[in-house]
């Protein structure tokens, strides 16, 4: 079984990533924490989907449809649809009413499918068009900022913009990177000392909530599931 994926980054300040895989005889796969939404746009039996995948805090098991095609963009932090908020998606998702081949309707409008190329151009549109919004507060806390607001007010606006707490995201970018890390074999302790945990246990719950696997598995490849998209944070 396989759930092939291929990643690549992206230049705009909106989007994290872009996405596009492929299952092959896979049921169901781990979707590992993640702070961000997508859009994700699935095509199976010449028939077309559509969804907003919410922010997810825990890693949990979910099915894949089988022998279908997909294309995700992941969006950067603090970007948001004000007339879909986030918070309101956190470990789920809102299914598109009508999907096409060719089109999807989303905020109350019809819009072409984006591809793999074009993707920083579509989403030049929803920003024009006043579809996403972006906190650029949210952006500064990730960086480590000080903002000139009582923690309280940090805190309510980042959550209004990413359902998540900044404490919940920098966990989860932690565990990511640390899955990375031990994929490419590098030493559990290793992995531990220089990701700051404060010892082999502490890694070890990390892993288990945020991306539903041991340090071991990681390292060795196995799993009874493919997991979903990690890439290095």
């Amino acid at each position: 079984m396989a759930l092939d994926i291929e990643y690549r980054s992206s230049p705009s300040p909106w989007v994290e990533g872009v996405w596009r895989s492929r299952s092959t005889d896979v049921a169901t796969m781990t979707a590992v924490a993640s702070p961000r939404w997508s859009l994700v746009l699935w095509e199976q039996a010449s028939r077309a989907f559509g969804a907003v995948q919410g922010p997810g805090s825990r890693a949990a098991g979910a099915p894949v449809p089988e022998d279908a095609t997909f294309f995700g963009i992941d969006f950067a932090l603090g970007a948001t649809m004000p007339r879909l908020p986030v918070g309101g998606l956190v470990d789920g998702s809102a299914e598109l009413p009508v999907v096409t081949r060719r089109s999807f309707w989303l905020d109350g409008s019809a819009w072409h499918r984006p591809g793999w190329d074009d993707a920083e151009e579509f989403v030049g549109r929803l920003v024009r068009e006043g579809v996403l919004a972006r906190d650029p507060l949210v952006a500064d806390v990730v960086r480590g900022a000080q903002p000139d607001l009582s923690p309280r007010s940090v805190q309510r606006r980042f959550v209004a913009s990413t359902g998540l707490t900044p404490g919940t995201v920098r966990q989860i970018e932690r565990a990511r990177h640390a899955a990375v890390l031990l994929r490419h074999g590098v030493a559990i302790a290793d992995v531990v000392h220089g990701l700051g945990y404060y010892d082999q246990p502490h890694l070890a719950r990390s892993l288990s909530r945020f991306i539903g696997r041991t340090a071991t598995s990681l390292r060795t490849g196995a799993g009874d599931e493919p997991l979903s998209l990690l890439y290095k944070t």
